[in-house]
């Protein structure tokens, strides 16, 4: 039996490059195609692999943050674990054994001693969960309730000083973990496919035939800066208790180098979508790109017709609301592009 949910029930937070406001116009330019199996190559906040989940598609959902493929891993390839009551009480319990890595590494950085705490003996409960679901949902709540309580909801800064007297700001870590807990529960339905959650370099999967690849990788632009390791370095490391990265100790914020992509660099970027459109050619190409970045419009159509022979092109005005800026450059009034390789 399929359970149905809406895009609505997609547990949003602010994340850089979210197409959560655009969804509707994704949904309009892809519903007519007589698809069944999906790739979402650069999932980031996982809202668009959810929208075709809500389709009754098989979705993959792929993204190089371990966060972002944990957040996929709770609301798309789980069909139907969610966290009980009884779940919450026990990762909520003093936990002795806990050590103190965040306290001590992150003190005075983003969050109170109080905070920080919570996060450590939060962490050494949810790795005791041994249904990888119900731990991914945990992880990922985790993580939102950190994003949710800073200011901005990024980790480039130190101290509060964005701090604008929201709600968000007011809760304490522990009140946002449960309100996240809820969202995420809420989120998980079984859409009757076999859905998956992958945490890896795109040109790294394996050639699968997927009838429709969604691209959204990170946009190289002259005016924004498109570095998700250092937005979101904090919730990443969290997802391993820092295991999987390594912090640089000399920066004043504790984060860790840089996860490259060929796709931020106007030296990679050309050559990194004609490997990408030729690795997936034999399927629907549909990709999100924004006005201002790299390729422009027409670069981008000459680079999808070598592997398509047709290019339909969508554009909708769009206003970026995040502070992804640099610094002095207030366009943020844009034309978002759906270029669609069919």
């Amino acid at each position: 039996m399929t359970n149905k949910k809406n895009i609505e029930q997609f547990p949003a937070t602010r994340f850089m490059g979210s197409k959560q406001k655009i969804l509707p116009f994704i949904l309009e330019n892809v519903k007519d195609f007589k698809i069944n199996k999906v790739l979402d190559a650069f999932s980031g906040s996982g809202c668009v692999g959810y929208l075709f989940k809500t389709m009754g598609k098989e979705v993959h959902s792929n993204d190089f943050l371990m966060y972002s493929s944990t957040i996929t891993k709770a609301t798309i390839e789980n069909n139907k674990y969610t966290l009980s009551k009884k779940d919450v009480e026990v990762l909520l319990k003093i936990n002795k054994d806990h050590n103190s890595f965040i306290t001590n590494t992150f003190k005075e950085i983003y969050f109170s001693e109080e905070d920080n705490q919570f996060l450590d003996n939060t962490y050494a409960n949810i790795i005791l969960i041994k249904n990888k679901y119900k731990q991914a949902i945990a992880l990922a709540a985790l993580a939102r309730a950190c994003i949710k309580k800073r200011p901005r909801g990024i980790f480039t800064y130190t101290g509060m000083r964005y701090d604008d007297g929201r709600r968000d700001l007011r809760l304490s870590l522990k009140e946002q973990f449960l309100e996240s807990v809820e969202l995420i529960n809420a989120s998980v339905f079984d859409n009757g496919k076999q859905n998956k959650s992958f945490n890896k370099d795109v040109f790294k999967l394996k050639n699968e035939s997927y009838d429709l690849v969604y691209i959204d990788p990170p946009y190289c632009s002259l005016h924004s800066d498109n570095d998700y390791s250092r937005r979101y370095h904090f919730v990443e490391g969290l997802m391993s208790n820092w295991t999987h990265v390594e912090i640089d100790h000399s920066t004043k914020t504790k984060k860790f180098p840089t996860l490259k992509s060929p796709f931020d660099s106007k030296t990679t970027v050309y050559e990194a979508f004609e490997k990408l459109f030729e690795k997936f050619k034999d399927s629907i190409l549909v990709v999100s790109y924004s006005s201002n970045s790299l390729p422009t419009l027409e670069e981008m159509q000459t680079i999808m017709k070598k592997f398509k022979s047709k290019v339909i092109v969508k554009e909708l005005n769009h206003k970026y609301s995040f502070g992804n800026q640099k610094k002095g450059i207030k366009n943020n009034q844009v034309k978002e592009y759906l270029f669609i390789g069919v």
